[in-house]
């Protein structure tokens, strides 16, 4: 039986068990944020923004050090419960909710300047056009949606690089269970040495959505792309087996390969003048 909370549970817990003491890490300045998030995000200081689909909080709590007023939003309980006890013991204040994400977007009476999501979002959620028209109702005019993410294209490539993994176009869902994928990147997204990946029996429900379909919803939802970039290296987490680690924690293509798209970032704004909340 698919059950894709659980899933994300029982991974979530194998993914902070291979990394250490975290509230230490960021208690001495440990990062884990990537620059091509912070140039799309622009200037935090004193901000509202909302992190959806946050998971355990890391990155909301990095984004909350460097001033944004920041609240997570993630559907696994494992994952809000251990963002809640990171925020407490590193001192980093950030709000946390437990809410499937797209209900929560279409409940809440929280307003943001800034909306961010990054690294396997959407493709989790069953309606991306509810999702985009939630995320243009909280956000103020003004207000920006970035999202990071990896680039759907990369799926469709075997281990081998032919064309021959999944259908690019494709509209059923996948059924499988969530990877541990930190263990499976290793220094990439701050995995201990010689981490053993986690099983997980647990099948989760997926969706592939393609570069177009996030960039028409976005649209559709009366949001205006303001930038659309793509980059030939995946940040942190090993997408593909032929990719090579580098000492900047991002992944690339081996040297002789054709550069395609490992990763892309947006922005969005919703029209009308800057307003603050």
């Amino acid at each position: 039986m698919t059950d894709t909370r659980q899933s994300w549970n029982v991974a979530t817990r194998h993914h902070n068990a291979h990394k250490g003491d975290q509230a230490a890490f960021l208690r001495a300045g440990g990062e884990v944020l990537f620059d091509e998030e912070l140039a799309l995000l622009g200037d935090l200081a004193g901000k509202r923004l909302v992190h959806l689909q946050c998971n355990s909080g890391q990155d909301t709590l990095c984004l909350a050090r460097r001033g944004a007023v920041a609240t997570g939003v993630d559907f696994s309980d494992e994952a809000i419960a251990f963002a809640r006890g990171l925020s407490a013991a590193t001192g980093i204040a950030a709000d946390f909710e437990l809410s499937e994400v797209v209900a929560w977007l279409e409940a809440t009476e929280e307003r943001f300047e800034l909306a961010f999501s990054s690294y396997g979002a959407v493709g989790w959620l069953p309606d991306l056009a509810a999702w985009a028209r939630g995320v243009a109702r909280v956000l103020v005019p003004g207000g920006r949606i970035v999202y990071v993410e990896f680039h759907p294209l990369v799926w469709s490539f075997a281990p081998d690089l032919t064309p021959t993994g999944d259908d690019y176009f494709a509209t059923a869902p996948f059924e499988e269970p969530v990877t541990d994928y930190v263990a499976q990147a290793g220094a990439g997204l701050n995995a201990l040495a010689g981490a053993v990946p986690g099983d997980n029996p647990v099948p989760a429900r997926s969706w592939q959505y393609g570069l177009g379909d996030i960039v028409s919803a976005l649209a559709a939802a009366g949001l205006v792309i303001e930038t659309l970039r793509e980059y030939p290296y995946a940040n942190g987490c090993n997408v593909h087996p032929a990719l090579e680690l580098g000492p900047d924690r991002r992944w690339r293509w081996p040297a002789g390969t054709a550069n395609v798209p490992l990763m892309f970032g947006l922005s969005a704004r919703r029209p009308g003048p800057i307003s603050a909340v």
